[in-house]
């Protein structure tokens, strides 16, 4: 799988998360259950079950202001659509067009993605905010 693919999954999870305790949760769970549908139909319901109790887990951590599951949530279902869009790549259009539609409703949640690479003797330097050096 490609990083553009491992990033839409990504994405994909954290935006659906963070849509299922919204006005729009029906909408991300429709979505996202046509995305099964349409490329493994035989798993359709068994995915909405999922999402169902998803949402209820996710109203239940908020009630008891527990921060973590929403997060733990969010990395189960990157998994299990990265695993979808790895056996049906033609599912990542659906995908795409649906987290735009959610994205208007979805709180903003901040993501810095570094990648670099080196060999030799070369150096990487990656900070997601200040650097200082003090090389002599």
């Amino acid at each position: 799988m490609d990083l553009e693919m491992a990033a839409l999954a990504a994405t994909a999870g954290t935006t659906l998360v963070s849509s299922l305790t919204t006005e729009v949760w029906q909408q991300a769970r429709d979505g996202i259950a046509s995305l099964w549908r349409r490329s493994q139909p035989e798993r359709a319901d068994a995915i909405t079950a999922e999402l169902d109790a998803t949402r209820d887990e996710l109203v239940a951590a908020r009630d008891s202001s527990d921060a973590g599951t929403p997060s733990e949530l969010g990395a189960e279902w990157q998994g299990r659509i990265r695993r979808l869009l790895v056996a049906h790549p033609e599912a990542a259009d659906g995908l795409r067009t649906l987290l735009a539609e959610l994205a208007p409703a979805t709180p903003v949640t901040p993501s810095v993605t570094q990648h670099a690479t080196a060999s030799g003797y070369a150096r990487v330097y990656q900070a997601g905010r200040d650097q200082n050096f003090n090389e002599r």
